[in-house]
Parts: C-alpha cells; structure tokens; sequence
C-alpha cells in the first residue's frame, strides 16, 4: 500500500517513546563519549569528533573459546580497578525488556573471556555488578541471589527460597510494570553488604493465557498477576553480611501485603539503607532509613495527598533507581506536588525539606543534578504545555533560567553528559526535526552540528495547534491536521486520536504530531481532518490539579472532556460533518474509544478501539488503585467508569482488536466486551491476532495487517473527502 514503509517507520518511532523501549547512553568515564555495540565489537563513538570512534573490544575478542561466534552483547561495565569488563551476552526478554542473559568477565591484560554462573541455567543470570573492591560479582538466577569469588569463581548462594512465588533480588511482573523496578539488589559502597527486595507472590494468582498455535494441543500460559482488589505481592529488605555469611530482615512497619516499596537505596556510609514506602492507595509516602546491622527503622519524612503520589519512575524513563544525594550525603533532593506544582525539594537525614524550584510552574522532568557546580537542570514549560525546554537552577534556589535558546521551539530533550558539560540535544516540532547534535552547557553553543535535520514539507498540510473551552469551562489544548486544499465552505469528517488517561500525553509539539502510522495513505489527500484533545487527568504539565481531578473519575470525567470538546468544535467548525464522527485509540486509548462510543452515541459514529481495558476491575492493581481507589471502598466508581456498562448504548460501527496473547491488558476484556455486545444484539467487527502481546507487532505481516485493516475500516465507515 501507498506509503507503507514510511508508516511502518513511523510505528517504530512511537513504539520507541514507550519507556520500556528506551536504552540509555552508556557514557565513558570522561562524559565525552558512549559505548555503541555493533557488528565490529564494543565501539567508543566520541561525540566531540564525529568519525574518531574507537574500538575497545573486537568481535574477534568475543569469542569464547570453544565456540565460532562471537558474544552479542548489550551492555557492560568496567571493574573499579579498570582491570577488566563484566559483559551482558545472549541476552533473553523478560516482559518488557532483555534482563535475562549470560554474564563474562574480560580480563583485559590477559584477554580471556570467562563466563559466570557456571553450572547455572543458560541465560538465567539477572543484574550482575562489581562489588566496590572488583573482586566479586553478585547477580540473580531463577529468583536466588548469588555472589562469585572471580579470583576462583566460586559461587555463593546468598538466598535459597527463590521459586516463582518468593523472588529475590528482582520483582514480580506488575512491580516492573507499574513501578519500573528491575534490578532488586544493591551493594553497599564498602562492599561488605548486599541489601535485596524479597517480594511472596505466593499469594498472587496466575492469569492463564492460551496458546493455541504453536502445538498440536493447546497450552496455558501463567502470568502472575494481581488484578484490582487483590492482594500484592508482600514485600521486605533483607540485609546479606558478607563477613558472617548470613541475612537479617529489615523491621519496616506495617502490613508487607498492604504497603509497597518501590525505591531503596544505600546510604553512603554504608551503615543504613534509605528507601520508600507506598501505602495501598498510593497516597502517602513515607522515606525510612532502615539500619543495616540491627534491621530497626525509623520514617524521617512522610507526605500524603487527597489523589495519589507519583515517584521517581514517572519522570525518570520508567527507572526508579538511584538516590539523588547531595552535600556528601547529608540531604538528598527529592519532587513533590503537594504546593500545586511538580517541584524540586532538598531533605536532610532528619526529614526537613526545602523549595528549591519555587516559579510557579511544573518541573517537567529533572535532567541532571550537577552536583558539583550546585546546579539542577531540569525541563519545564511554563507557557505552553504542548512543549518543553531546559532550564536550570541553584540547588541553594532561586529563581530558574531558561537554558535552551528561544529560537528552538517546540519539544527540546537533552542526554546529559555525567561531567554535566556537554550534551547530546534534539529539537523537534510540528514545523522541524534536528537530531544529534552536541552543545556545550549551560551556554547552549552547538559544538557538533545534527546528525539528521529535516524541515516539514511546506506543500503539505501539518499540525495546528489550539484550544477550545468546553460547555463546563473546562479549556483543553488539541490539534488539528486539515485536509489539502481545505475549503471552510465544504464538509469534512474527522477522526480523533485519544488515549486520556494519566499515563500519556497527546498533545504535544512534535515532528510527527498529527501523522496516523496506522493509517496506510496520506489522511491529508485523502480529505480527513484530524484532531486530538488533552483531557484532564493526562500527565500535561498543568498543575496538580489538572493531573489529579480525575481521581477516582477515570472513564467519566476525561470522557466528557473528550465529548464536550467535541461539541465544542462542531459549533466552531461549521466545515465539520457531523454525521462522519470517528475516534480510535490503543490500551488507555482502547478504553476511551469504547467509553465514547457507549455514552455518547450520539457524537461518535465510528470507533476503532484496540486492546481496550473493557472492565477496570479486570487491570493490574498498582496502576488502577493508584488513579481509583480500592474497590472495596469505592466498586462503583470502577463500574461507572468502565466501557462495558455503556455496551448496550452502541449506536455506530465498531472494529475491535486485540491480541490474545496480551500479558498486559488480558484478552479476557474484549471476550467479556463481545459478550455484551451479543446480550443487546448490537453487531460489529472483530479482528483477534492470536498469541500477539499488547504492541501487537510479533509475527510475520502482522503490522501491515493491522495497518491494512485499520485503513479500510476507517474509509468504509467514516468515508473520506469533501461533500
């Protein structure tokens, strides 16, 4: 089909914002280059000097011996006596990413390659590092914790319990899913303990999935997962003593099944660990440093909120690690909503906290704590929430400076250097797109020009930008795509894209703003107008308030915002046709299409949802209890909320998608979904790709076909073009 490749690059594209996708620069020491693994070895790509890279190890140097083929590895580290790497090989998907692999060490006066975990299962080794001295590494293998002597290799099992229901040293599914959390161990800076998450899933059910095709006879696939209203996973820190060789548990106050910890760290002294405590309802925090040799704890700070609190995970790509300590240790800096904005705060050891970001705007994302110039950059956009730019302030406070300069407009991302001097830089917006180059900070002067640049092609239509205030005051930004040669005299039907819900933004100033990648043609020539709104509820850096009004209201308050901002636009827009409405989206998206259709039949004709959660109670509880409540408190408003209490309203056309092999949003929600459609005779479309998880791209053909089918279902139900 026309255009397809394209599309599909741009599928990959969005996929890649997925915070799951994201593989961050592996910096050398200097902060003046990255790693790159490529077909030669391990490059060392200097950023200063484009086509000076270097090779730090050969493929030839990656292959053990006894074998023909050299290491595909993804990542390592250099030993603290820079006397050796620790390489990441052959590495295995866990959910979302690779973190289960083979682990080397490459002596580098020697050149010899020896493997870990010798008589461990293949690919079973998880999160291995150095402890402090180099002369041990530490790593996870089938839920037990190991420590390997590399003057002999001998192995040490810290932990003995680990099966699929008591995990050591790295988490269950809906921890790495909703929390980011991975790598459930860390090294204590001298070296002499190892503090671990011990999380019992024992109690937590396995949601079967079923494998139809690949075997004669069919067979289930378990998914731990603990849906809303039901227990978590208890969790505890334990401490491992080098020297005595044994573990003791961390006394933390309250119910391990009813409080999660989702950050801990150690503190520098090596005499404690700092972590966070959740409670259920995820609406108060409390930080506790836990005392490694007698377990005891004590909370040195505690903040709740009437909604939820976000961490560290939320603005971080998905990764919860790492303390942010400054002042040798003594206070550490930490983001808190509770004045109305997202701000950055320092806390000592004794919990007193101080506002260092004190404007009266939301930090978007902190980028880098330059802790040695006392600097905080951090990217913000007061005026308008579609973009964002860098700023930077005294960690002592202040008012903050606009770092990036005023002619880049739109969306600005920075990948700071460790030495905070230079650092890689794009800008992207509806109207260009420069990637790669390098600028010196905090002057912003490009040192090394883009690696791409591409300008939007000024004979094509391209994303507007506006806002419309709905019937109950409510002003939401959008954008619109028009159709080529767009005639305000004539009729057009419109498509809105919509997710709506608190885990992404989109409306956003973008290259790629406004471009379906489902859409296999041009919806411009085709003759669509195409539109989407930000509701409230969505991560848009408006304020508290705005982010947290939909507590408890997820599937009716944005779902109005969406509907009221609808109607807000047909009584501007006279050039739109009212009787060819459609409105698609995946996931969250999935749901709000659903939710529209089923309450507002009167707005919606056309609906394409894909992988929707059709009933809330049916999602994961760390996400669903986080933005509604528990529903022992609170079922109706789970109910209320849910597309499958509007099934019977259908009034238009409906394509629905899923994959069955959905560990994510269960299959379960369109089969539940499909069964009330039948009840009420209200007839539609299915499309099942069978064993495809939520992204729905596995196997052969599979995203041109869904690319194909969305496009023809769009143009057959919601025709394009002028009338």
């Amino acid at each position: 089909m026309k255009n397809i490749k394209k599309l599909t690059a741009i599928a990959l594209y969005f996929l890649c914002l997925s915070p799951w996708a994201a593989q961050k620069t592996q910096w050398t020491p200097d902060g003046n280059a990255y790693y790159s693994f490529t077909k030669k070895g391990v490059e060392i790509v200097d950023i200063l000097h484009p086509g000076k890279d270097q090779l730090l190890l050969s493929s030839n140097e990656l292959i053990p011996a006894g074998s023909s083929e050299a290491l595909q590895v993804q990542s390592f580290q250099v030993s603290p006596d820079d006397k050796s790497l620790l390489l990441f090989a052959n590495t295995k998907k866990v959910w979302r990413d690779n973190t289960r692999g083979d682990y080397w060490i490459f002596d580098k006066n020697t050149k010899k390659l020896t493997q870990l975990g010798k008589g461990l299962p293949a690919s079973s080794l998880m999160f291995a590092k150095y402890s402090p001295d180099g002369k041990k590494v530490a790593y996870v293998s089938k839920h037990n914790l190991y420590i390997e002597d590399l003057a002999g290799n001998q192995q040490t099992k810290i932990t003995t319990d680990g099966t699929d229901g008591m995990i050591n040293g790295t988490f269950d599914w809906v921890y790495e899913e909703e929390f980011g959390t991975q790598d459930g161990f860390r090294w204590s800076p001298d070296g002499s303990k190892i503090a671990y998450w011990k999380l019992d899933a024992r109690g937590t059910k396995n949601f079967l999935m079923i494998n139809n095709t690949d075997s004669l006879y069919s067979f289930t696939v378990p998914v731990e997962y603990p849906k809303v209203g039901e227990n978590p996973s208890g969790c505890s820190i334990w401490f491992y003593d080098l020297a005595s060789k044994s573990s003791k548990k961390a006394d933390i106050a309250g119910d391990e099944m009813q409080n999660y910890i989702p950050r801990m760290e150690w503190v520098l002294d090596s005499k404690s660990v700092i972590l966070q405590q959740l409670n259920r309802k995820q609406n108060q925090s409390k930080i506790i440093v836990a005392d490694a040799n007698s377990g005891s704890s004590k909370t040195i700070h505690t903040e709740t909120d009437a909604a939820w609190i976000d961490i560290k995970s939320r603005w971080n790509d998905n990764d919860p690690k790492g303390w942010d300590w400054i002042d040798n240790g003594k206070e550490f800096l930490w983001l808190s909503e509770k004045d109305g904005w997202r701000h950055i705060y320092k806390i000592d050891m004794s919990g007193k906290e101080t506002l260092i970001t004190k404007d009266a705007y939301d930090v978007i994302k902190p980028e880098f704590f330059d802790v040695k110039n006392n600097q905080i950059y951090f990217l913000a956009s007061p005026n308008n929430a579609t973009q964002k730019y860098l700023y930077k302030v005294s960690m002592k406070g202040g008012k903050a400076q606009k770092v990036t300069p005023e002619s880049y407009t739109g969306s600005n991302t920075y990948t700071i250097s460790p030495n905070g001097k230079i650092a890689i830089f794009t800008n992207t917006s509806v109207n260009s797109l420069s990637v790669g180059s390098v600028v010196s900070l905090p002057e912003h002067k490009e040192l090394v020009a883009a690696s791409r640049s591409e300008k939007a092609d000024p004979a094509k239509s391209k994303a507007e930008f506006f806002q419309i205030t709905t019937q109950d005051g409510i002003t939401l930004d959008g954008w619109v795509v028009k159709p080529k040669n767009f005639d305000p005299n004539k009729k057009y039907p419109i498509v809105f894209t919509v997710y709506g819900e608190p885990a992404m933004q989109t409306v956003t100033d973008d290259f790629y703003t406004g471009w379906n990648w489902l859409y296999a043609g041009d919806m411009v020539e085709d003759g669509y107008l195409y539109v989407s709104l930000e509701n409230r509820g969505t991560p848009s850096p408006r304020g508290r308030e705005w982010r947290k009004s939909v507590y408890r209201k997820i599937g009716q308050m944005n779902i109005r915002d969406q509907a009221m901002g609808a109607k807000a636009l047909f009584a501007k827009w006279p050039y739109i046709d009212t009787s060819r409405v459609a409105v698609w989206g995946w996931s969250g998206g999935g749901s709000s299409t659903l939710n529209l259709l089923g309450q507002y039949p009167d707005i919606y004709q056309t609906g394409i949802a894909i992988a929707p959660v059709t009933n809330q109670l049916f999602y994961d509880n760390i996400y669903q209890e986080r933005y509604m409540g528990l529903p022992q408190e609170n079922r109706e408003d789970f109910v209320k909320g849910s597309p499958l209490a509007y099934a019977k309203n259908l009034k238009g056309n409906l394509l629905l998608v899923h994959g069955t092999g959905d560990d994510n949003v269960h299959y379960q929600n369109t089969e539940v979904y499909i069964n009330e459609l039948v009840k009420y005779n209200k007839q539609f479309q299915l499309m099942s790709y069978p064993n495809r998880t939520h992204a729905i791209n596995e196997g052969e053909g599979t995203s041109l076909h869904l690319i194909t089918m969305f496009t023809r279902y769009l143009r057959e139900h919601c025709p394009p073009g002028a009338r």
